[in-house]
């Protein structure tokens, strides 16, 4: 009988750490991560986020204290979230988050580099993202693009390095990038929400921002805009986030993002097809959380988990990782086994 030899090609690539770790097509470093940072104007005690164990919301001195530990750890990029106390329908007062900025900036300057957040959820009655009309039904594109606009302006010039656009409005990097241009703030940067997707995956994010679309009837009975479908991406079209990053990029964002992250590696791949701007993967709250459920559990390795969710958005092709965990990164990724 005619005997048959096979090989063991790929198996000698996988017989010990050293030629693993030698192999290996991904290469992990806690110097491409962001920490999220929650601030909440109307809390005197930092509190943790519901459905993210060891995330909390700081307050305007507790703040301080996390960045400098984060900072400690190895962790020197940050996204910050402010959230104010007092809630309108338009003519914003911005001065809490302008506060925060220069606070952080005055105690660690370049020690670090902080992007902010640009929306309206968190400054709205209702929740949405930018101006509604007076029936409740409409967001109001042109209008919100000028509230942001001013926003982003006043970060700016409290000395944010970057300005993350995440309302997903048309325009509003092309407006952002002039006014700050206009301004002299050309090396203030623009990360852009360019591929947000109308997502079930944002719970405990909405939570710790007080966020979440109000969805009760209007005095006259008719309902209002009930969720944000009508400016967010949907998760069946792939081809309106390309073009809309596409767009974003032309208008002059310097980073592109894909939010969520570990549901839409195909998006992340897709786009690292049609750019060479820097592709940011937000793992969101809800993706975060449900690693924390299954870890509290006992049925996974909370940081191998991380590590593999890591691992399997920059195979993807992300260059940037923003990530509630970006604060361990340093200590998981040195021991991380191959």
């Amino acid at each position: 009988m005619e005997k048959f030899f096979y090989p063991l090609t790929q198996r000698r690539l996988r017989v010990d750490t050293h030629i693993r770790e030698l192999t290996a097509s991904v290469k992990l470093s806690h110097k491409s991560f962001i920490q999220p940072l929650f601030m909440d104007e109307g809390i005197s005690s930092p509190r943790e986020v519901n459905g993210l164990p060891g995330v909390e919301v700081d307050t305007s001195s507790s703040i301080l204290y996390s960045i400098e530990q984060s900072i400690k750890g190895g962790a020197t990029k940050f996204l910050l979230f402010p959230v104010p106390a007092n809630k309108k329908e338009q003519d914003f007062d911005f001065s809490f988050a302008t506060s925060v900025v220069k606070s952080i900036k005055e105690n660690f300057g370049n020690d670090l580099w902080l992007a902010t957040d640009v929306c309206l959820c968190s400054y709205t009655t209702h929740g949405h993202c930018g101006i509604l009309n007076d029936d409740h039904t409409v967001l109001l594109n042109n209008k919100t693009v000028d509230a942001l606009s001013k926003y982003a302006a006043q970060l700016a010039n409290a000395g944010a390095d970057c300005i993350a656009p995440s309302d997903m409005m048309d325009g509003r990097i092309a407006a952002i990038r002039n006014m700050l241009d206009a301004l002299a703030f050309d090396n203030v940067s623009i990360m852009s929400y360019s591929a947000k997707f109308s997502s079930q995956f944002y719970g405990p994010f909405r939570d710790a921002c007080h966020s979440a679309p109000n969805t009760n009837a209007l005095p006259s009975g008719r309902q209002g805009l009930k969720n944000r479908k009508s400016y967010q991406l949907s998760p069946l079209n792939i081809n309106d986030a390309i073009a809309s990053s596409l767009r974003d990029e032309k208008e002059g964002a310097d980073i592109l993002m894909v939010k969520p992250a570990a549901l839409y590696t195909d998006v992340i791949a897709a786009m690292k097809q049609h750019t060479l701007k820097p592709v940011a993967a937000y793992h969101v709250s809800g993706e975060y959380a449900a690693v924390e459920s299954l870890a509290e559990k006992g049925l996974l390795n909370r940081e191998a988990a991380q590590l593999e969710v890591w691992t399997a958005l920059t195979r993807a092709g992300a260059d940037i990782i923003i990530s509630y965990a970006a604060k361990h990164a340093k200590e998981w990724i040195e021991r991380m086994e191959y």
